[in-house]
This record gives structure tokens, C-alpha cells and sequence, in this order.
């Protein structure tokens, strides 16, 4: 695994060192973001617009952390491709997801105030991230006041984020998660630059699951019933919404023998519809 000790923290343009990659881990063949391009990566202003300063990429294949729980802290991450989950492990060793990072997220906030990681990410698809050394960020932020500013939306962002979703847990029916969590990863898409409308899930079932309180059952059921009619189409991994308002506005589905019998009712209508036709004299 590699840590943050194993990697340069942020160099001058003029003083790159060579290329040596830890163990484990591909370079890509961008190995810096300049500042701006961080700040461009996370959304904000970026208060400085030389190339003084570069921060490095990390590649990491899927299944490998990024950071571990009680990691020293000293580096925050912000995902430049590729998808990610973060989780929180319990005494007992069950994990509870907590999120999934993709482009443009920063992680490793949960660092801050401790000194010390309190949850780990693994990249659920390869991944490339850059490392962004806390102190030359804070130091950054106190040379350019509105820098630092923004860098604290980017953290309060984070957490909103985290506070939007407890909330869903708390008040919205099992179908209304899936669907949010439907409509949160359209727009995340969009923002990307990408098909809101058609994409595919990186996160299994499963992990959608303990990320929603479902149980991986639940969300089978539910995606099927979206499916059923007609919100969205869904094969494997693959997801294209068909009904974007609908899945905005969800609070509960129609019970499913309910359904069953108006869709039972339609057909029956259809095919008296045809036989009717069928049966109509002709001139």
C-alpha cells in the first residue's frame, strides 16, 4: 500500500524529481496538476495563476486504498479519474459507506482535526489522484486569503454532502434512496461532462446498499421495479433513465400487486382494443 510518506509533496516546476514509483502503483503519463488545475479540478477560483506550483498524480488499480483508519494525517486527496468509496470499519470489522468519491471530489477531511484518518478509500475502478499535502495547502490559504476561503467550501461542500444523504436515510422510503441515489449520480455525471442519462453503476449492489441502509436485496428489488415501469432501463451495471422528474419527486412506489393488477387491467383493455378492431366490418 502506498503511504504518504512515499511520495514527494509538491515541487517547483523547475526541480521535478524522476519518476520512481512506489510499489504497487502506475504512473500515468500526467505525473502534476498545477494549482490552478487542482483549483479548476475542485471548482473553486484558483487566487494564483502561475505554474509555480505542481501537485502529483498516483494511479491506483481498483481494490487498492488509498488511506487506511489511524494513517497519520498529512495529505488530502482530490480524484482526478476514476471512482472511489470511503468507509468507516467497526470494532467488528463491518464497514458502513460512507461515500464514493469520483472526479473532482477531495477526500481525506476526516483527517483534520484528529491527526489520524478515521475512515479509509479504496478505488472501486483505477484510479488517478493527486495528492495535495495539507500544510502546503494551509500555507497557501494564509499567503491568499480568498484561496483559503475557498478551500473551506470544498470541505463544507464535503460535509453537506455527507448531511444531505443521513437525512435521506432517516425520512425517505426504501424506493425514494434508490431513486435519489439514482438522480445524485445523473447530475454528478452531467457535472463530469458526461451522460446524465446513461451510465453505468461502478458500485455493486451491495455497496449501495450499506450506503443507503438497504439490504442488497431491496435494491435489486427496487431497481427492478424501476425498471418494470418504465423509469429507467437496467442490465448489469448498465443504467438509462428514462424518467428524471419522477425519480426527483419519489416518495413511496405503488405496492407491487397493485401494479401487477393495473398493468393486468391496460392489457386486458389492449387486447379487447384489438379484438374489436379485428372484428369491425369493413367496407
Amino acid at each position: 500500500m502506498l503511504t504518504t510518506t512515499q511520495v514527494s509533496e509538491l515541487r517547483p516546476a523547475s526541480s521535478f524529481p524522476a519518476a520512481t514509483p512506489a510499489a504497487g502503483v502506475h504512473r500515468q503519463a500526467k505525473l502534476w496538476s498545477n494549482l490552478k488545475e487542482v483549483c479548476d479540478l475542485l471548482r473553486i477560483p484558483a487566487a494564483v495563476s502561475n505554474d509555480e506550483f505542481h501537485f502529483q498524480h498516483v494511479q491506483f488499480k481498483a481494490g487498492q486504498r488509498i488511506h487506511t483508519i489511524g494513517q497519520p494525517f498529512d495529505m488530502l486527496y482530490v480524484v482526478y479519474s476514476g471512482f472511489l468509496k470511503t468507509v468507516m470499519i467497526d470494532e467488528f470489522g463491518n464497514e458502513q459507506v460512507l461515500g464514493f468519491p469520483m472526479k473532482g471530489d477531495m477526500f481525506g477531511i476526516d483527517g483534520i482535526h484528529g491527526k489520524a484518518y478515521t475512515t479509509e478509500t479504496v478505488a472501486l475502478t483505477n484510479c488517478d489522484v493527486i495528492l495535495v499535502p495539507f500544510r502546503i495547502f494551509s500555507s497557501l490559504g494564509r499567503t491568499y486569503p480568498d484561496l483559503e476561503s475557498a478551500i473551506y467550501a470544498v470541505v463544507s461542500r464535503e460535509l453537506l454532502r455527507e448531511q444531505a444523504m443521513i437525512s435521506h436515510l432517516g425520512s425517505l422510503s426504501a424506493e425514494a434512496r434508490v431513486a435519489r441515489f439514482l438522480v445524485y449520480l445523473s447530475e454528478r455525471f452531467t457535472e463530469m461532462g458526461y451522460s446524465g442519462k446513461q451510465f453505468n453503476l461502478r458500485m455493486t449492489r451491495h455497496e449501495i446498499g450499506n450506503y443507503l441502509g438497504l439490504t442488497l436485496e431491496t435494491v435489486s428489488r427496487t431497481l427492478s421495479a424501476f425498471n418494470a415501469i418504465g423509469l429507467i432501463s437496467v442490465d448489469q451495471r448498465a443504467i438509462v433513465i428514462h424518467d428524471l422528474h419522477t425519480l426527483k419527486t419519489m416518495r413511496r412506489l405503488t405496492p407491487a400487486h397493485v401494479r401487477a393488477k393495473a398493468e393486468a387491467a391496460k392489457a386486458a383493455q389492449r387486447a379487447a382494443a384489438q379484438q374489436a378492431a379485428s372484428s369491425a366490418p369493413t367496407a
